[in-house]
């Protein structure tokens, strides 16, 4: 038990990167380029740097080079760009997808079979079909989905993964991180050893463990303590079931520091995979599993840090505190509404001048919660200035939301070469209105949205893009282009 407690007492003094290397790899943006971007694009923008995501791609494989069979599955849900998952793909990444719409955006990028993972829950047999069409693997997240599989697909495919949540609470060095015991996901331990047998039983061949017990930690020892808890477990199920373990999927859970008061302990990927190392060989290798590949799903640490939120500021109110008031909102980043999460914010052009002015940056819902940042220490700020929102560049757009009207924003790729590419096109308001076309007056509706759309953006209304079916009193359709 010393032994035991001395090794994960090692564990948790690697993993924490030097406090300068927090800032590395990520967007980086000068006011001149901001305002270029700006007037090609419009405001607000969602921005991603293509370099600094080959470069913490290529650092994570790096990391776990040592296992000839590690493979990043990027979580879809992060970003759900096809643009962004192709560029992964390049990079070997493959692709955990939740539901059967990332499934057909991974298809779209040209993964197939196991390049994929649907890792899902209360899953449509819908779903299913579509990711044994694919053949992409699939992991079962409850004890009650075998029986629902076999009742709405069939018979099962050759390669099975479980996800697992044992319970209790995760610690790490500095006390508990993760309380899996108050997640809906997963199967507990005793339901995992009878779903592995009843598999066994009916004709699966190989196997694979996943967890997700802690989200955005810090510190560089989550994973470690993960992989050894799992290495563990699989060692014990291959043993008493007599199975082949095939793959342990880690999950995400490794985290960036946002605020900048947590930058001392920033995750060091390269200390983190010689900690997983040193669990492997610990336990898999001496119980003849040295063949257990290790997959991870790391789409935070990954794609956060590369990503920035453009915006500009139109309106300064001062009341009880200092506003700005920014032409972004919560429903481009719901994140600080949400979670109360840091984002930091540049004022461009104005980096290093001391932040001697305290705001609150705003956005125009009609939600008091609508606040992306309170009480933040900038420099002085005003009309006009661009603001850099920074981390966002994983669950940021893809969380952005419809309230009030709001539409979403563009985003594009800043290319290695200095070019830059459109990878999604602002949503227009037709796009608002376009699912109303049910009904006479959603036609209206459509039809007024899409005037109004061509007068403010001065386009002919032959370039709008609609096409409006009216329904007549005697149930005919027409459509007419605007």
């Amino acid at each position: 038990m010393a032994q035991a407690d001395e090794t994960q007492a090692n564990e948790a003094q690697v993993g924490v990167a030097p406090a300068a290397e927090a800032q590395a790899d990520e967007i980086h943006l000068t006011a001149a380029r901001a305002e270029e971007l700006a007037a090609t694009y419009g405001t607000p923008l969602y921005l991603y740097d293509e370099a600094a995501i080959r470069a913490r791609t290529r650092a994570l494989a790096d990391a776990f080079a040592w296992c000839p069979g590690f493979r990043e599955y990027f979580a879809v849900k992060a970003t759900p760009n096809p643009s962004i998952i192709q560029l992964l793909a390049e990079e070997g990444c493959g692709c955990d997808c939740a539901t059967a719409p990332e499934l057909l955006l991974a298809q779209a990028c040209g993964l197939t079979g196991h390049d994929m993972i649907l890792t899902s829950n209360d899953t449509p047999a819908a779903d299913y079909r579509l990711a044994v069409d694919l053949g992409a693997i699939v992991n079962f997240d409850a004890a009650d989905m075998p029986a629902y599989w076999e009742q709405h697909v069939g018979a099962f495919p050759r390669t099975v993964c479980c996800r697992v949540n044992p319970g209790g609470t995760f610690e790490a060095a500095n006390g508990i991180i993760g309380t899996p015991e108050d997640s809906k996901f997963g199967m507990t331990v005793p339901q995992l050893r009878e779903t592995f047998a009843y598999l066994r039983d009916h004709g699966v061949e190989e196997f694979g463990v996943h967890a997700f017990l802690a989200s955005n930690t810090l510190g560089g020892d989550y994973y470690p303590r993960l992989a050894r808890q799992l290495f563990e477990l699989v060692a014990d199920l291959a043993r008493d079931l007599d199975i082949h373990i095939g793959f342990v999927d880690l999950s995400g859970g490794i985290g960036i520091p946002y605020d900048p008061a947590d930058a001392d302990r920033a995750n060091d990927i390269v200390a983190i995979g010689q900690g997983v190392r040193r669990a492997y060989e610990d336990v898999l290798v001496p119980a003849g599993m040295g063949d257990v590949a290790l997959y991870a799903e790391l789409g935070r640490w990954l794609l956060a840090p590369a990503g920035a939120l453009l915006t500009r500021v139109i309106h300064e109110k001062e009341t009880y505190r200092r506003y700005l008031g920014v032409d972004a909102c919560s429903a481009n980043l719901m994140r600080p509404q949400l979670y109360g999460a840091y984002h930091r914010i540049d004022v461009l052009g104005r980096e290093d001048a001391p932040a001697l002015a305290t705001y609150n940056v705003v956005g125009g819902l009609c939600e008091n919660g609508d606040q992306l940042a309170q009480d933040r220490p900038l420099p002085e700020t005003h009309l006009g200035d661009l603001l850099l929102i920074r981390d966002v560049g994983a669950h940021g757009h893809s969380m952005g939301y419809n309230y009030n009207g709001k539409l979403r924003s563009a985003e594009v790729l800043l290319r290695a070469d200095g070019t830059t590419e459109l990878i999604r096109r602002a949503e227009r308001v037709t796009d608002y209105f376009a699912t109303l076309d049910a009904t006479e007056v959603g036609c209206r509706a459509l039809t007024l949205a899409a005037r109004w759309q061509t007068t403010t953006y001065d386009t002919p209304a032959k370039d709008s893009g609609v096409t409006v079916t009216t329904v007549d009193n005697a149930g005919g359709d027409s459509k007419r282009k605007l």
